[in-house]
């Protein structure tokens, strides 16, 4: 099994940035719990962060070619705006779990729409770190 992992904008900044809504844990922490589940479990992972739409899609359009069974996002800010992250992720045809370090639907409302989700096996949010070790899990048990 290889996984991809896909940071969406501003989660390069976590650790600092509210600390109240998204924790203290860092990315670079989010990063080393999967890979140390990943390695338990005999599962390639790899981890991709970029703030910039285009680029996003295009590394989603790369998982058919460069072998992916499987992708975890966190679209971030990019959920309840992409119809172009949406698309690419049902193009791709890989199964793809939508991650949120907060419950979006205690958020503002505008939160509570996810153009991505639709096109995803499923969504886990509000367990912070934890909802990217889950989604994991799921792709391992399934």
């Amino acid at each position: 099994m290889k996984i991809l992992v896909i940071h969406g904008p501003n989660i390069n900044l976590l650790g600092t940035r509210e600390p109240d809504t998204y924790g203290t844990t860092t990315m670079a922490e989010i990063d080393q719990s999967l890979q140390d589940l990943a390695k338990s479990k005999n599962i390639e992972l790899e981890c991709f962060q970029s703030n910039v739409e285009g680029e996003i899609v295009n590394k989603i359009q790369t998982t058919t070619t460069e072998g992916f069974t499987a992708l975890i996002i966190n679209p971030a800010a990019y959920t309840h705006t992409s119809v172009a992250i949406r698309d690419a992720i049902a193009a791709s045809k890989v199964e793809t779990i939508e991650v949120h370090l907060s419950n979006v639907y205690k958020r503002e409302e505008f939160r509570h729409k996810s153009l991505t989700a639709p096109v995803c096996k499923g969504q886990i949010c509000g367990f912070g770190a934890q909802s990217y070790l889950l989604a994991l899990q799921a792709f391992v048990q399934s």
